[in-house]
This record gives structure tokens, sequence and C-alpha cells, in this order.
């Protein structure tokens, strides 16, 4: 069969290493796939299938420093998810059996007991071998392992479910989606948590959801899946019909051709590879120091991250060698050699993303560059804006308020003061609100105006500590802000400048009725907020800007969406089971809703942001860095993006929320409904108010910037001078490269040093 498309250059800076224990581990998987019935009489695999494939082979690869039987273990699970994937290809996907598929996939969750409780009788191999993997694993781990590994499984299985939603609407996915629902359904999260069984040592459970190790665990998931995706390709989309293959949705979603795709794929999976190391490299040791992990759980959370980058490795040259993938042409550059040291290093660096591409212009971002006024699309918005009869009311308490907590009066505060009141009036929050909460009463329209009020507040204060580097003075703010929000008892201390005392009038207003279950969970979300500044940071002391990976999932923190169905939730709790707010369709539908929302604004802030803050925290510059495009093709792409997050949030509420409904008495399903209505009047009420405000027009952005930048200058916390905006030249500082990029090759060597591996010889 011809290839659909030419492999392109990998990029793969760790060497594969072989677990000594593979005969072993082969000499035990088919005997194993035998007795558990995978073979004959499944239907799916004979032993040839079987051998051809050589899972024993991608184990060792995987995990090169298992013991012997950790490695015969891992090898059956491997067996078992694969045969699991083409079984439920044979019966489900290919006859659309969506009924039967429900069935099958709601019996396996009760062989994974997280209480050792006894398993039903197997009725097929799935069952047979779940069960008997369980048993050999479970014990000998912890039981916050068992419950991230139940869930990762659960995930794996449930998720197979909108694949076959998507086969039977014939339905490709949009990008942000697909990576999404692609953790889940490839598993690459659930190989993750193996690398912890196989080398006998746990992440240390105070950190294992922390953003470091979050990130590492998701960036190793997208290289792995968007790895495979390429490699499958051929078998998935073009023998077999698949629809869920990155490749595929790029194809879609872009209009490229498949080779062009592929090209696009592989950017990605370079990018996400080196935010890996970028987050190896600059977040798990401050996040050491910061949780006081000792020598030990230090050494535990770097053997995780020498093991995923030992999978990475170990997985493409499987790849490269099993029948079940396609192969790179011959004499086509598919995996990188030992390179070179002397002349011609420069053409080995640009293989390794040093040379014109993604991660070179991430860090080539030219700041207060005059863009001029965005031209707006057309945008896709069902839903109408609404209003209520007491925006007058709330436009002129919200004055006052910021008035008396001294948002737009100056004091001695450092942040006193940052707005005017004309400021205020133009950005005119009452007016969101109201579109949010069209049926809110004055005083929930006041807590409402109040939140956003506050929030952009203190989102136009924070980026500012890092144009002088100021992470002490960061870390100070942000733990006076979380002061302020407790969930037990009082702060203990008077709130000093317009932040704090803005969070602490509108936390007592908000939880004075909650329980404390509730102000933990309103508690948790605001500090999703406050927390994000952390990220916005470090990229803006690198001169970084992030991938849209990356970026997406942390733009929904830094637009505190957290925070507003956190309260929408809380506002329905003994009426919608809490559950519900769990299942991957209500779960869908907030990202959608929250990246429609967080899109559109960084399409008219792009001007106001660009051009006059210096920011870098836009999807139109993280599409034109990525893409190396032009403004207008940058536009066209985030509003593309919207359309498909709006289209997606429509086909969940037609398709899948009837489903999640079903299972609801009466009250249940109109709380729901009046849920889903909130996320609605959410979406449109943020577009009319963008479309209305000043804060991104430009008469008003000369008027607040009359110097065309921002430059007054205000005292932070601990006496230095804390920039209103920036008090250095722009163009200076993009005349060369940042340092980090001309240090990248060592910083790759210090990287694989600390994990162990060896790096390209040819890295000087």
């Amino acid at each position: 069969m011809q290839q659909p498309f030419v492999l392109p250059e990998f990029y793969m800076p760790y060497r594969a290493r072989l677990n000594p224990h593979l005969d072993r581990a082969r000499a035990h998987s088919t005997p194993w796939a035998r007795r558990m019935g995978m073979l004959e009489g499944s239907g799916v695999w004979d032993e040839a299938e079987l051998d051809a494939h050589d899972y024993p082979l991608m184990c060792a690869y995987t995990h090169p420093d298992a013991s012997p039987e950790a490695l015969e273990t891992v090898t059956d699970w491997y067996v078992w998810v694969f045969f699991f994937d083409d079984h439920f290809l044979k019966y489900f996907k290919q006859t659309g059996d969506l009924a039967g598929a429900r069935e099958y996939l709601a019996r396996l969750p009760l062989f994974m007991p997280l209480d050792g409780t006894a398993v039903p009788e197997p009725t097929n191999p799935v069952e047979a071998g779940l069960a008997d993997l369980w048993r050999r694993t479970a014990p000998a781990m912890s039981g916050p392992w068992r419950e991230r590994f139940h869930r990762s499984t659960y995930d794996l299985l449930q998720e197979c479910m909108w694949e076959l939603y998507n086969i039977d609407a014939g339905r490709v996915a949009n990008p942000v989606e697909y990576i999404e629902m692609r953790r889940k359904v490839g598993g690459a999260p659930w190989s993750a948590d193996l690398v912890e069984y196989s080398l006998a040592t746990e992440l240390p459970p105070q950190v294992s959801e922390l953003r470091p190790v979050r990130v590492l665990k998701e960036a190793f998931s997208d290289g792995v899946h968007l790895r495979n995706d390429l490699f499958s390709y051929q078998r998935e989309v073009v023998a077999e019909g698949e629809l869920s293959n990155g490749v595929l949705v790029v194809e879609r979603f872009f209009d490229y051709d498949t080779q062009r795709a592929a090209e696009v794929v592989n950017d990605l999976l370079t990018s996400r590879m080196q935010q890996f190391e970028h987050t190896a490299l600059t977040e798990l040791g401050p996040m050491f120091e910061e949780f006081a992990l000792d020598p030990a759980e230090r050494a535990r959370v770097l053997a995780y991250a020498q093991g995923l980058t030992d999978w990475q490795s170990g997985g493409h040259e499987w790849h490269l060698r099993s029948s079940r993938y396609m192969k790179p042409e011959a004499g086509a550059a598919s995996r990188l050699p030992p390179g070179p040291g002397g002349p011609g290093a420069g053409a080995w660096l640009r293989r390794l993303g040093w040379g014109g591409g993604p991660r070179e212009r991430s860090y080539a971002f030219r700041r207060f560059e005059q863009v001029g006024p965005t031209r707006l699309p057309a945008f896709h918005q069902p839903y109408p804006a609404r209003t209520s009869p007491h925006l007058a009311r709330a436009r002129a308490e919200n004055l006052e308020w910021s008035r008396r907590l001294g948002l737009t009066a100056p004091g001695p505060a450092f942040d006193d003061g940052y707005w005017t009141e004309q400021d205020l009036a133009d950005f005119d929050f009452a007016l969101c609100s109201v579109g949010l909460q069209p049926e809110g009463t004055p005083e929930e329209l006041a807590i409402t105006t109040g939140w956003l009020t506050w929030g952009t507040y203190v989102d136009d204060l924070s980026p500012h500590f890092a144009e002088t580097g100021d992470a002490v003075g960061l870390k100070r703010y942000i733990d006076r802000m979380k002061l302020f929000m407790p969930v037990d008892g009082e702060p203990g201390e008077a709130p000093v400048g317009a932040s704090e005392r803005g969070v602490d009038d509108l936390w007592r207003r908000t939880t004075a009725g909650m329980t404390r279950e509730q102000r933990a969970r309103f508690r948790w979300a605001c500090d999703q907020l406050v927390e994000s500044w952390w990220w916005e940071f470090g990229n803006l002391v690198a001169h970084r800007v992030p991938d849209p990976v990356d970026y997406l999932e942390m733009r929904r923190k830094t637009f505190g969406a957290d925070m507003t169905t956190s309260l929408a939730q809380i506002a329905r709790e003994g009426v919608v089971p809490p559950e519900v707010f769990q299942t991957s369709t209500v779960r869908s539908l907030e990202a959608a809703a929250m990246d429609f929302a967080m899109l559109m604004n960084d399409l008219y802030s792009y001007q106001k942001e660009t051009e006059y803050e210096g920011e870098l925290h836009n999807m139109v510059t993280v599409i034109r860095t990525f893409f190396d495009t032009d403004k207008e093709h940058a536009v066209a792409v985030v509003n593309d993006l919207m359309t498909s997050r709006m289209q997606q949030f429509e086909h969940l509420v037609a398709e899948e929320l009837p489903l999640v409904a079903a299972e609801l008495n009466p009250a249940a399903r109109a709380g729901l409904a009046e849920y889903v209505e909130t996320l609605e009047n959410w979406m449109s009420g943020i577009e009319k108010w963008h479309a209305e405000v000043g804060r991104y027009r430009e008469p008003e952005l000369r008027r607040r910037y009359p110097e065309g930048r921002v430059t007054d200058l205000r005292e932070s916390p601990d006496g230095r001078r804390l920039p209103r905006g920036v008090a250095i030249d722009g163009p200076a500082r993009v005349q060369r490269l940042p340092e980090q990029v001309h240090r990248l090759p060592e910083q790759v060597h210090r990287l694989a040093d600390q994990l162990r591996v060896r790096p390209p010889s040819g890295l000087m």
C-alpha cells in the first residue's frame, strides 16, 4: 500500500535503552494472552498477529529499568489494552452498536475494586485480563496511586464512547477537543501511572496533582499520542476509517493536504516534548523548595521524569520496528543519530528545534509591535444576549464600591488607584454582569460586578512583577490574596491596598451562606486564578511565548472561568447531584464555553495587549508564533477555533446532554438545564460586553496610554519601584534572541544529567 505521506523528521534527543529481561517477557506474554482467551476463538487476534506486534519489545524499550517481574506485568497490561482497542473496534466501532458498547464498558470498572471486594465472573477476554492484572498490580501500590490509576483506566475505557459517537455521526473533532479527549482515549496518562509501578516508586502525594507534575504528564501524553497518530495514520484512517487521528484533525480543520498536516502535527509533537523539558528545567526545582521535599522525595519525582523520557524514546523506537505501523521510506531520516560537533552542526541544531523552528520563534517575540486595530470576524453566536432592569443600579453601586475600596483613588499602597474613574466607566463591568445574570437580584449583580472588577484589576496588576523579575513581590502578593479568602475563621489581619480590600469584601459577602465544603471548593477556584500568575510570570521573565496547548489550558485559569462555574454549581447544590458536574459531557461543555469566551477576549484585546502593554499571553500571538504567520491569518485561525468550540457546545447540548439528563429526576433535569443556560448567558453576555465597552477601542487606548505604552512606576510591597507598565525600551529587548535560546544545548545536557539519560553526542 502506498504511504499517504512521508514521515517527518522527529525531535528525539534521548537514547532508547532496552530492558535486559526482554526474552523473559516474550516467553511470558503469549501464554498469558492465551489463558485470558485473547487468541484462538477470540475473533480478534491469533498468535502470529500478536507475535508480529511484539508488545514485549515495546515494553522493554519503554520501561528499560523495570525488574523482570514488573516487566512481565507491564507487558501484560499493554497486551490487554491493545486487545481491548481491537476488540472494541471489531464488536462496537465497526458495527455502530452504541447500546452494546455502553453495557460492555459499564461492567469493566467492576474488575478494578479500590476496596478489595470480590469481582464478578468474567464474560470475555477483556474482563478476564483486567481482573487478573488488577489483582497482580493493586496490592503493591498505595491507595492514592490506585485511585489515580483507576481513574486513568476508567477514562481510557469510557472515552471510547466519544470516538464511537464521532464515527456514528461522521464527525471529526476540532483540535482543542481532540487534544483533550485523546489524552483519555489514547491512554498515555495511564501509561504514565504504569511508569511509577514499573520503577517501584511513586510520586509524593503532596505534589502529584500540582502544575509541574501535571504538565510533565500531559506533555508526555500529548507527545506519545501525536507520535502514534503520525505512525498509525495509514492503518487507522486509510485502512480502518477511524476519525480520531491528529493528522486527520489538522487536515480537516486547516484544509491542509496530508503531508502538510503531518508536518504541523510533528511541530506540535516537538513543541510538547520541549514543553516537557522546559517544565522539568524551570518548575521542578522551585516546587521542590516550596513544598520542602526531602532528597528521597525529590529523587522519586526525577525518577518519574526519567521514566517518561525513557517511554518517549523507547516508544519511538518500537514504532519504527512494529508491524502495526507505517515505516519511514528507504533512506528517510526518522531518528536522530549521534550529531556532528564541528562544521555542519547548525543543521543538526535545526533538527533539534533551534534554527527557525517553533522553539526559537517562541523566544523571539517582538514586544510593543504596532499591530493596529484588529478587523474582527463574524462570530458564530447562537445565543442572544440579555440584560437586566437593574443595570443602572449595578453601575452606580460598582462605582461607589470601587471608590471606597481604593481602586480609583490614589493611596499609600502600591496598588491603590491603579485605575481612574474614567477607566472604570470605560470598562463597564456592570454591563457584563447583567449579561451573565440577566435574572439576578440587585444584590447578586453587585457581587458579580465586584468580582469582575476585582478580577480584572488584579489581572492588570500581576504581570508587572515580571518587569523587574520580582518573584518575591509576586509571592507576597499572591499569599496576601489567599489570606483574605479563608476557608475557616478570619484572616487575622486587616487588608492593605485595593487588591486586598477588594477580595476581603467580596469573599465575606459571597461565602456568607456557604458550608465549609462549598467555601473550600470556591477557594480552590479562586486559587486557580491567582496561582496562574506564576505561569505568566515565568513566560514573561523568559520572554517565552507558550505553545498552543499549554496556552489554552492555562488561559482558562488566567481568565477566572473556574470561579464562574464553581459558583453556578454551588447555587444548584442539593438539586443537581454533584457527580453530574464531573461527567465528561458537562466538563466538555464548560471547557468549550470557557474557550469561546477567552478566545473572543484575545481577539478584542490583541491591540491593547500587544501594542500598548507588551503582553505575549494572547492566542493571536501564540498562533502567529507557532505557525510563523501574519496577524490576519492568526485572527482567522482563532475565529475558526471559537466557531468549532461553539459548535461543539451545541453538539454536546443536542446529542450528549440528553443522555446525562435521562438518568436524573425532573428537578435535577431542570437544575441542569439552568446550569447550561448559565453557560449560554456567559458566552453571549461576554460577547456583548466586549463589543460595547471602551476597554479595547483605540481612542480609549490612546487616552489611557498617552505615551503609546504604559510607563508609570509605583512602589512594590518591598519598597522597590514596580512598573505600572514597561520601563524598558521594547525594541532594544528584541534585537537579539534571549540568552535562554543560546543556552538550550547546555540546558538539555543538564536535564539529561538530572534524568540519567545520554543526550545526543553532537550537542556541544
